[in-house]
């Protein structure tokens, strides 16, 4: 399935690209062709190399060897601005947006409309306006960003891009944030962009994604380039997870049966923010719960009122028959229940600080010596182990948290609860941006904990994970609990059916 050589220069090119942080090599002469008029699918595991490759190609990072090749044309980017001006954009699944300036103002920061020497405001919102009307996209030119939605902003930053008319764009999954409607939205502009003749290079975990928009797959395992793939030729899921991760993995969700216990959590009448309705449910001790729905069906905001992240208005939270008093997650982590947030981030890690700090941050309290002092040694030991456990890839344990690519800060969220004394799990999208191979291993942890006789409350909009993983689903729409459907009669049709509005 290896594709062949074309005859045409390529739109780009690298060629035995190596990148080195210390002792550890992010890519070993790495090589990677994209042709005009291409979608080009890159993928891997969570440290394949994928994210150092668009630093090398956005001029965040000069490799150490290699050269890169513009339409045949030898470049080497110093600065970010280089590459823009050479025709390359890369949209981060992090975006780089401001969100105090105003639509146009993104839009066009750094190439703003002057006369006489002065910004010429209407000529600002008027390019604006015909860029969000190319877009598609209903948006006041003279919002604020901060009042947008995730698709919304991501939208700015594709017309960023086209306004500089860049020849050659990279997606860093985009659709991670996405909802549905966005999603195929992304996919329909994504088809223009490859007809206009424009080279696309597109990161993502998602196999459903490279099946509907990508012509030919590149594979990264370990900072080395594997293999490329054509859609031609036919594109084998089980051979492109093989390809991955270098071992076969026929079902990734493992679902395994067990025994349930009694009621461990038990929701009565909550009401809060983001509810437009009571909810009450149930769940029992080694039960793994699905909660899906639609993009602002509510779902994180029940978490965060279920932890105490929010306060609740009215409602009632007991686990193992005890009333909890939730004023703070810090209430709600020491009578037992935990949210590992969806925008892990902002509300997940503390970036400058080290893995070690990130994994103890909440546990830290057990292992403080006389009460007064901390205990190294044995912050040491439990961050070894669990980035052990989850196979982290970090050179150590002192090494800041934002050095690590999405899928290991997610994976170190999770192990910030499994270090804790935690009965309840609430999981807000926990494979958001991990790779398959990592998504096996922490499907494998959730089965472990639930096995152990914990609860755990899995949000997902991944109608696949929730389907593979979950004992129950509960359906939200609209603030309102909606649905709650057994395993045995959970499909793809019976989930979107309750989810979408009447």
């Amino acid at each position: 399935m290896i594709s062949s050589s074309t005859s045409d220069t390529p739109a780009l090119a690298l060629e035995d690209v190596s990148v080195q942080y210390g002792p550890v090599r992010a890519l070993d002469h790495v090589s990677l062709q994209v042709r005009a008029g291409e979608v080009h699918g890159l993928m891997g595991e969570n440290g394949a190399g994928k994210s150092t490759l668009l630093k090398v190609l956005s001029g965040v990072l000069a490799p150490q060897a290699g050269r890169i090749f513009l339409r045949g044309v030898q470049h080497r980017f110093f600065r970010t601005r280089e590459a823009i001006e050479a025709g390359i954009s890369v949209i981060y699944q992090e975006l780089h947006l401001v969100p105090e300036l105003t639509v146009a103002e993104n839009l066009l920061l750094g190439q703003m409309p002057s006369r006489f020497g002065l910004l010429n405001r209407r000529a600002m919102l008027e390019r604006a306006q015909r860029e969000i009307e190319r877009l598609g996209e209903p948006i006041d030119p003279q919002a604020r960003v901060a009042t947008l939605s995730i698709g919304q902003r991501q939208m700015l930053e594709i017309g960023k891009a086209l306004l500089r008319d860049s020849r050659i764009i990279a997606f860093d999954e985009p659709t991670s944030s996405l909802s549905v409607r966005e999603s195929d939205r992304l996919m329909q502009i994504i088809r223009t962009l490859r007809s206009q003749g424009r080279a696309i290079i597109y990161v993502t975990h998602r196999m459903d994604e490279v099946d509907e928009i990508c012509d030919r797959v590149t594979v990264f395992r370990d900072g080395r380039h594997i293999c490329v793939m054509d859609k031609g030729a036919g594109i084998e899921r089980n051979d492109l997870v093989t390809a991955m991760i270098g071992r076969r993995v026929e079902d990734v969700y493992g679902y395994r049966p067990r025994q349930l216990g009694p009621v461990q959590l038990q929701v009565r009448d909550l009401i809060g923010p983001g509810l437009r309705e009571p909810v009450s449910l149930t769940a029992r001790k080694g039960e793994i719960v699905g909660l899906f729905g639609l993009v602002g069906a509510g779902r994180s905001e029940l978490a965060k009122l279920l932890c105490g992240a929010v306060r609740a208005r009215t409602g009632e939270v007991r686990i193992a028959g005890r009333t909890l008093k939730l004023n703070s997650p810090r209430a709600g982590i020491a009578a037992g229940i935990a949210l590992a947030p969806e925008d892990r981030k902002h509300e997940g890690l503390i970036l400058g600080a080290s893995v070690g700090d990130n994994v103890n941050l909440s546990c830290r309290r057990h292992q403080i010596r006389l009460g007064l002092v901390r205990d190294i040694k044995r912050e040491r030991a439990v961050a070894r182990e669990y980035i052990g456990k989850l196979s982290i890839k970090t050179p150590s344990e002192e090494t800041p948290v934002m050095n690590l690519s999405g899928g290991n800060q997610q994976k170190i969220i999770l192990a910030r609860y499994l270090a804790e004394r935690i009965d309840v799990f609430l999981l807000d999208e926990p494979t958001r941006g991990v790779d398959v191979g990592a998504r096996k291993q922490i499907y494998d942890l959730l089965y472990d904990l639930a096995e152990a006789g914990k609860t755990l409350l899995v949000i997902s909009s991944d109608l696949a994970e929730v389907a593979g993983i979950a004992d129950r689903v509960l359906v939200m729409r609209n603030g309102r609990l909606v649905g709650d459907v057994p395993r045995a009669e959970v499909t793809a049709e019976k989930l979107v059916r309750l989810a979408l509005p009447n």
